[in-house]
């Protein structure tokens, strides 16, 4: 029995051991996932995308290129609430004359300033604007870089010495917008094209993620390597919709903010919400003109271009395109900005008569010959540019009823902008264009359109004069007589004048291109008032200097100013609690600030 006590005492404690141990507990269920946040949004109805998103372009203004440029693109300066340039210190430190003899300003760059590619925001950006600006066709607002003889880089590239051939006192308007050379100076075409479907590189509060033309939307994200104060937002949309969907958008709440283009059917759409939008009106920073070309043509006589403006109802062609855009009537100043006041000559010009003083006559059925050919002029507007179509279509349709007969082409806006000869691509029966009263139908010219044409190889137009010639005949194209097309406006009115009606460069009118496909004269009467203008445009005499420019301008009649667009600035009250959005100021436009905006709750 020994035996077995033994074994008892010993398995007995193991069996109690295992009797009390209680079965172990199963592992914890994991908590339930945690919803991702999400981000900040607030979404801006636009009409439209635009034709691209270089802001020095005269084919790319929009509103939305205007917005992008400034949340993106980096400024030396920057306007305040009344439009005044203010030096932005995240991008330049310093920015001052230096010298007078030569005329030289000073730039000392923020060390921190880079672009989101890693690159330093630097000199070589400095030069490419400044080369591109000289050098380029179709640019906007250029006469001030076309003074400029120099741009020295130091200290690697953070200071910068720009050297000018004589004095400029808007020098403050000048490297607004700059561009990131060192990813567009050796691409091709990279002026027009790196910029057609986004900002390849941001150097401001916002970077650009995508651009989906089929959707018509562009995502602006924060950018988290921003140096300075960085945006409150994590997103920024702007959304192409109209009519009953942007109402309904902004009925439930989808669409915080929207920037139409004013017209019937967007105001009964608006009409209808409960509770009502804030609706406010945001003039863009354009002039919509009629150019008329002046080196050539049937409009190369004055006195015919007289006459087209006593032919021309500028009223009308408004009313008919854009009603609600305000009445321009004067070149120097825009009518939403202080001071604007009507400098139209109030007498009407006989156009019979000039026209017949020009060897015009009209034939049995009243239609208008000059050298015993009839008289066609060809008007052009670009294609992603509806209201310019109906703008160009209504002038043709009072043309035609006047004896005069005309053809519409709409090229693309960097073709018709930036080439002396365009294909001549008749309007496209889908555009969209607002509702014209008398518009005619409008036919194809005789000449077929090539996809070759460029201004490279067009350097003259076809014509049934043209000499014999050895030398390859150019792509089938055509020279506009009259285009339809936006001057910028808004900043420094001398310099916008010279940019637009003076010479290229006063030393050398044959110098490197910098006009649209409608081309002003050189002229030797209007070109010393610019100098002076542009020299002094706060002298002792600037009234009298600008008014003779004024008349100048309607006497020779290089263009017929039309009007100023606006946009509706429509905002649901949660937006505007957390925005406090408005027109701002004009060449920056409604989202000027909203990297400091925050989000409505959804």
């Amino acid at each position: 029995m020994a035996p077995l006590a033994a074994l008892l005492a010993v398995l007995l404690p193991l069996l109690l051991l295992v009797a009390c141990t209680a079965p172990a507990a199963p592992p914890p269920a994991p908590p339930p996932p945690t919803p991702a946040p999400q981000p900040s949004q607030i979404v801006v109805a636009v009409d439209d995308l635009g034709a691209g998103f270089n802001p020095h372009l005269l084919a790319h203004q929009s509103p939305v290129t205007t917005a992008l440029a400034g949340l993106v693109l980096p400024s030396v300066f920057r306007p305040d609430v009344n439009g005044n340039p203010q030096l932005d210190k995240s991008i330049a430190t310093s920015a001052e004359v230096t010298a007078q003899d030569p005329f030289t300003v000073t730039y000392e760059l923020n060390l921190e300033a880079s672009w989101t590619s890693n690159a330093p925001i630097a000199a070589e950006d400095f030069v490419y604007l400044w080369e591109r600006m000289r050098d380029e066709p179709g640019v906007a607002d250029a006469a001030g870089y076309r003074l400029i003889t120099d741009v020295r880089s130091r200290a690697a590239g953070k200071a910068v010495d720009v050297v000018f051939a004589q004095p400029y006192p808007a020098w403050k308007t000048l490297f607004s917008d700059l561009l990131p050379a060192h990813l567009l100076k050796d691409a091709p075409g990279s002026w027009t094209g790196a910029l057609a479907n986004g900002v390849p590189a941001s150097g401001g509060p916002f970077r650009v993620v995508s651009v989906d033309r089929a959707r018509g939307e562009v995502v602006l994200t924060r950018n988290d390597q921003y140096w300075d104060t960085p945006a409150v937002l994590d997103q920024l949309v702007l959304r192409r919709l109209g009519g009953t969907a942007l109402a309904d958008g902004l009925g439930v709440g989808d669409v915080d903010i929207a920037l139409p283009t004013p017209d019937d059917s967007v105001r009964t759409a608006l009409g209808g919400l409960q509770p009502p939008p804030r609706i406010q009106t945001a003039p863009e920073p354009v002039v919509t003109e009629l150019g008329l070309r002046t080196d050539g043509g049937p409009l190369a006589d004055t006195r015919v271009r007289q006459a087209l403006k006593g032919l021309v109802d500028r009223d009308a062609v408004r009313t008919a395109a854009a009603p609600d855009a305000l009445a321009a009537d004067s070149f120097a100043t825009a009518p939403s900005l202080p001071g604007y006041a009507s400098t139209e000559p109030t007498n009407r010009p006989d156009a019979t008569a000039l026209l017949t003083s020009a060897g015009w006559t009209r034939d049995d059925e009243g239609r208008w010959r000059d050298g015993g050919e009839p008289v066609q002029l060809i008007i052009g507007a670009a294609a992603e540019r509806p209201t310019d179509l109906a703008v160009a279509k209504n002038v043709a349709a009072q043309l035609d009823a006047a004896g005069i007969e005309t053809t519409v082409v709409a090229p693309t806006a960097v073709e018709l902008f930036g080439q002396t000869v365009v294909p001549p691509t008749p309007p496209s029966t889908t555009t969209a264009a607002p509702p014209t009263s008398g518009a005619p139908t409008t036919a194809t010219p005789t000449a077929t359109p090539s996809s070759e044409t460029s201004a490279a190889s067009a350097s003259t137009t076809p014509t049934a004069t043209t000499a014999a010639s050895p030398t390859p005949a150019p792509p089938a194209g055509v020279s506009v007589d009259l285009v339809v097309r936006p001057r910028v406006v808004g900043g420094d009115p001398a310099t916008e004048l010279a940019s637009e009606y003076g010479c290229d460069d006063p030393a050398n009118p044959n110098g490197p291109p910098g006009r649209p496909a409608v081309p002003t004269t050189c002229s030797s009467a209007l070109q010393p008032l610019l100098d002076e203008l542009i020299a002094d445009p706060d002298g002792s005499n600037p009234g009298d200097t600008r008014e003779a420019v004024e008349k100048l301008l309607w006497s020779q009649v290089p263009a017929l100013p039309l009007f100023q667009p606006v946009s509706l600035l429509v905002s649901t009250a949660s937006a505007d609690s957390g925005t406090g959005v408005g027109p701002g100021p004009l060449t920056t436009g409604p989202l000027t600030g909203a990297q400091r905006w925050t989000a409505p709750a959804r």
